[in-house]
């Protein structure tokens, strides 16, 4: 029986799984890295550590399934979207790799929408004006930067940098091309008037291949290290966010797929690319015939993980003792407090916020505290902010998707109960939790290579692997409750729009 290695390349971790032909899990790997934020709004990592954690976790997971090299079909690869690196010509960096969370070039983001029809931008590309996209981040180097702009030959992403390694080829597939804010939707090239307004042209931009294209000759020194044969053949693949959905079974129209990771995003299925006209989602590949609309938050489980470091070193602590996840012991905590937090509203931009209203320069806010709430609280009230940005990326996607008959989740915080119950109750819809690995976006590259390599006939044949593990019903006076707090943190966002301009202003030129 054929076997396909997935590999997901994360913001703040990277996983190899090796998945058979039925959908069997045969072998996993992980491995964490730094996410390095040295001022605020800046977000960087060193690309060499995130290259030999993949080597690393292929290798282990390789040797933990100790298959015959004629039962391993090939290797597919996940990557998050927009981050951001540039390369001389051998590929080494020359500067560190900026991802997704990075916010620094909101100032020209600013100038872009001043001088430009930034919606025009948008309809051609599907990624509304924002730090997030390369786009950005080239602009950055061009007017923050121009030493390193003017000697940089390739703009391209983590997933291009470690192609490079194992082919000495530059490519981007369309998928990660459909989120630098570069590419356009209709043409399916690299658009020449964005280029010109970043200052590049289309050869320092990688050469845009499908997601099901196959590479083979790996070199030969680095199939040594994975334990594989050089001829292996390697699925460029696409984005983390658009295989996560598929590895959840979400392929047919009204299935919506809500996730959250360290960011979160909802996700509905597009047989063509579509955009909305107020400009509140994405636009994203997963193969030449399917497309997902998307709307992203970033402040997932980032923002949790903000609250254990910084609020719970003794817990962690606790959990290291006795074997425990930490974030099990949070979860104990918020249990012990009511929907709502008694009040305690939390509004998490901690890396400023994409969709629906894309403001780089909202900020978090602890909203309602008095002298009887405490750490539990601000526990609780952190899943809940987190979840009421996503309500809100919902009723924009909606609008613009048309009717969802069912919705599904997956990434890290399914493994919450309590989180995935304060959906049901906020959303005040059933939520269905596919059986592992669904969700997991190894998972989807594998089912994306196997189709790729014509294991799998069609990509919705997944929906034979998927099957629901639990279900989650709302419960109706806390779902009145959480539309009532839901309400007061949208106001809490729209009352402080110059205050967010302003310290984040003071943020930028206090360093």
């Amino acid at each position: 029986m054929k076997n396909m290695i997935g590999i997901d390349i994360g913001t703040t971790g990277c996983r190899a799984a090796i998945y058979r032909e039925d959908g069997k899990l045969q072998a996993a790997d992980s491995v964490e890295y730094p996410l390095l934020a040295p001022f605020p709004m800046w977000a960087e990592q060193n690309p060499e550590e995130i290259y030999q954690g993949v080597l690393t976790v292929v290798a282990n997971a390789v040797r933990q399934a100790n298959l015959p090299a004629n039962e391993l079909a090939g290797i597919c690869f996940s990557s998050v979207f927009h981050s951001m690196l540039p390369v001389d010509e051998q590929g080494e960096a020359l500067y560190p790799l900026l991802t997704w969370a990075d916010m620094r070039s909101q100032v020209y983001t600013d100038k872009i929408k001043r001088e430009y029809d930034a919606q025009e931008f948008y309809r051609k590309t599907g990624c509304p004006v924002h730090p997030m996209s390369p786009f950005a981040k080239i602009l950055w180097f061009r007017y923050e930067r121009p030493d390193i702009y003017k000697q940089t030959p390739k703009y391209i992403s983590i997933k291009s940098y470690i192609l490079y390694r194992f082919f000495n080829k530059f490519m981007e597939d369309k998928s990660l091309a459909s989120g630098t804010g570069i590419y356009n939707l209709h043409t399916l090239q690299w658009d020449p008037e964005l280029m010109n307004v970043a200052g590049i042209d289309e050869n320092q931009l990688g050469t845009v291949v499908s997601t099901t294209h196959i590479e083979a000759g790996m070199n030969p020194r680095i199939a040594a290290r994975l334990g594989i044969n050089a001829d292996t053949p390697v699925v460029v693949g696409a984005g983390d966010g658009v295989l996560s959905a598929l590895g959840a079974g979400v392929v047919n129209p009204g299935q919506l797929i809500s996730m959250i990771g360290t960011s979160g995003a909802v996700r509905v299925v597009a047989d063509k690319p579509r955009v909305d006209e107020k400009g509140r989602t994405m636009c994203y590949n997963l193969t030449d015939d399917c497309w997902f609309i998307i709307g992203a938050i970033n402040n997932g489980g980032i923002a949790q993980r903000w609250v254990r470091d910084k609020l719970a070193s003794g817990e962690q602590l606790i959990a290291e003792k006795l074997g425990l996840d930490p974030y099990e012991i949070l979860s104990q905590y918020a249990a012990k407090k009511p929907a709502g937090s008694d009040g305690l509203i939390m509004v998490p931009f901690f890396a400023g916020e994409r969709a629906p209203y894309w403001n780089a320069n909202a900020r978090g806010v602890l909203f309602g505290l008095n002298l009887s709430h405490g750490k539990r609280h601000i526990v609780r009230a952190t899943l809940e902010g987190i979840i009421y940005r996503m309500f809100s990326v919902y009723k924009a996607l909606d609008e613009v998707a048309g009717p969802i008959h069912e919705i599904r989740v997956g990434g890290s915080f399914v493994r919450s109960k309590l989180w995935v119950q304060i959906m049901a109750d906020v959303f005040g819809r059933d939520i269905a939790v596919p059986e592992e690995p669904a969700g997991s976006s190894a998972f989807g590259a594998a089912v994306l290579g196997m189709h790729a390599l014509g294991i799998m006939k069609k990509i919705s044949d997944i929906s034979g692997f998927i099957h629901i593990a639990e279900d989650y019903r709302p419960d109706l006076e806390r779902h009145q409750r959480y539309q009532r707090l839901h309400g007061i943190y949208e106001r809490i966002y729209w009352n402080l729009q110059k205050e967010f301009e302003e310290i984040a202003e003071i943020q930028r030129t206090w360093k």
